[in-house]
C-alpha cells in the first residue's frame, strides 16, 4: 500500500506544480490560470479535451473562492455582470461540445497556436502596460460569447481575452476583474458540466486532482504576489512563459522535435 501510494504520489506531483504556478501568476494578475494550466498540460502529453476538461474541472473549486470574494469586496458591476453572463455561458457550451466531439490530436496544433498569441499578446501588452483608455466598454456580448468560446476550446483565455479587452475600451480595473473573475465561475461550472455530459468521469483525472491541489496551495501565495509585484513584469513573465510553452508543445506536436 505504502508503495502505490508513492507511485500515486509521483504521478500527481507534476500536476500540482502545473497548479500551483498557474494559479500564483492568476492570483497576481487576475487571469491566465487556464492557458497556463492547459499550455503546460499539453506539452506534459495531455489530450486537448482532457486537458480542457481537467482544468475546468479545477477551476470551478477557485473561481467560487475568487467570486465570493469579489462580491464581498464590492468589486462586481452588477450591470456588466448580465451582459457578460449569458453570453459567456453558451459560448463556453459551444466550445466545450465542439472539443469533446473531434479527435484531439488533430486540433492540438490549432489549439497550441491559439495559446501562443494569447502568450504574445499579453507580452505586447505588459510592454504597453498600461493600455490606453477609452469610452466606456461597448462590445460586451461578443466579447463574452468569443471568450467562452476560446476558453472551453483552448482550454482557457476567458481572463485574457475578456478582461484586457474591457480595460482597453476604458472599463475601471477593479470593477472589470471583480465582475469577469465572478462571471468566471458560472462559465467554468458550465464548461465543466459539458465535458461531464460528453466525456463522463473521464472529466476528473489525475490532473484534475493535481491542479485542484496546487491551485489551493499556491492561493494565498498569488494574492501576496498581486500586492507587492507591479503587473508589468508579471504580464511580460507571463506571455513570456506562454509563448514559449506553446511553442515547444507545436513543434513536438508538428513532430519536428524529438
Amino acid at each position: 500500500m505504502p508503495d502505490a501510494w508513492l507511485e500515486f504520489l509521483q504521478l500527481l506531483l507534476p500536476f500540482i506544480l502545473v497548479g500551483f504556478g498557474a494559479q500564483i501568476i492568476d492570483g497576481a494578475l487576475g487571469m491566465a490560470y487556464g492557458v497556463i494550466s492547459s499550455s503546460l498540460l499539453l506539452a506534459l502529453g495531455v489530450p486537448p479535451r482532457a486537458a480542457s476538461a481537467s482544468v475546468h474541472a479545477a477551476e470551478t473549486c477557485t473561481t467560487a473562492v475568487s467570486a465570493i470574494s469579489h462580491v464581498i469586496h464590492r468589486n462586481v458591476d452588477w450591470k456588466l455582470f448580465w451582459k457578460l453572463l449569458v453570453p459567456g455561458v453558451l459560448g463556453g457550451v459551444a466550445g466545450a461540445s465542439f472539443l469533446s466531439n473531434i479527435d484531439g490530436e488533430l486540433i492540438r496544433p490549432y489549439v497550441l497556436a491559439y495559446l501562443a498569441f494569447i502568450g504574445l499578446w499579453l507580452l505586447w501588452r505588459g510592454l504597453r502596460y498600461p493600455p490606453q483608455r477609452f469610452d466606456d466598454a461597448r462590445f460586451v456580448t461578443p466579447l463574452g460569447l468569443v471568450g467562452g468560446f476560446l476558453d472551453a476550446s483552448g482550454g482557457g483565455g476567458w481572463g485574457p481575452v475578456v478582461t484586457s479587452n474591457l480595460l482597453i475600451q476604458g472599463s475601471s480595473p477593479r470593477h472589470t476583474i471583480g465582475t469577469v473573475n465572478t462571471v468566471e465561475f458560472f462559465l467554468t461550472l458550465s464548461i465543466s458540466f459539458t465535458f461531464l455530459l460528453h466525456l463522463g468521469w473521464e472529466t476528473f483525472t489525475t490532473a484534475t486532482i493535481g491542479l485542484l491541489v496546487g491551485g489551493v496551495i499556491a492561493a494565498p501565495l498569488g494574492a501576496w504576489i498581486a500586492r507587492h509585484v507591479p503587473a508589468r513584469p508579471l504580464l511580460i513573465m507571463v506571455g513570456a512563459v506562454l509563448t514559449l510553452t506553446t511553442g515547444y508543445g507545436i513543434l513536438r506536436s508538428l513532430e519536428l522535435i524529438g
